[in-house]
């Protein structure tokens, strides 16, 4: 493999995971027909119960890795991706 800014054979390839934390949430379906009445109705009337299951409900994020393929020239320093 050949830099291609300076022409160098004198290449290192590696490969970097990249993490990234996703919300889940509601679409807008959710809130037009149903959200609009339900969570004024849930805090009002199920208030414990509603903040146990806050503290305690699942997580409403996900982690999503991304994998990618970069090569560096140690003669020069740039750096593309493969």
């Amino acid at each position: 493999m050949k830099c291609p800014k300076c022409k160098s054979t004198n290449v290192k390839v590696q490969t970097i995971n990249e993490v990234e934390l996703k919300n889940d949430h509601h679409g807008i379906l959710w809130w037009l027909f149903i959200g609009w009445w339900w969570v004024p109705v849930k805090w009002i009337h199920f208030t414990m119960l509603a903040l146990i299951f806050k503290l305690f409900g699942r997580k409403k994020q996900k982690a999503v890795n991304r994998r990618r393929t970069v090569a560096t020239c140690q003669n020069c320093g740039h750096s593309w991706n493969v």
